[in-house]
């Protein structure tokens, strides 16, 4: 008889802010922030406002896909392109 043991979803849920990666969408709202606020005229705040409204889509987009996938393409670019199957010792 196999022993059943509950696993809490809670303990394995991604940490999104507002449906995307925190991290980035920290930095989306920072970047649109700065374009208001840097030379505050009507145009800069809709610009700002409008790139906020697109980056976070884009954002929640990409974490409906995968949740963690800029973390995993930062891993994926420190790849080497070809590994040699004997290691050497000089390397």
């Amino acid at each position: 008889m196999l022993k059943s043991v509950p696993f809490y979803s809670a303990l394995n849920k991604p940490f999104l802010l507002l449906g995307g990666e925190r991290e980035l969408m920290v930095l989306a709202m920072l970047i649109s922030f700065l374009v208001g606020y840097v030379n505050p005229s009507l145009v800069n705040v809709v610009i700002g406002i409008v790139l906020w409204v697109a980056m976070s889509i884009l954002l929640r987009m990409m974490a409906k896909v995968d949740p963690i996938m800029s973390k995993i393409y930062r891993r994926y670019i420190k790849y080497k392109k070809y590994y040699r199957a004997v290691a050497s010792a000089a390397a």
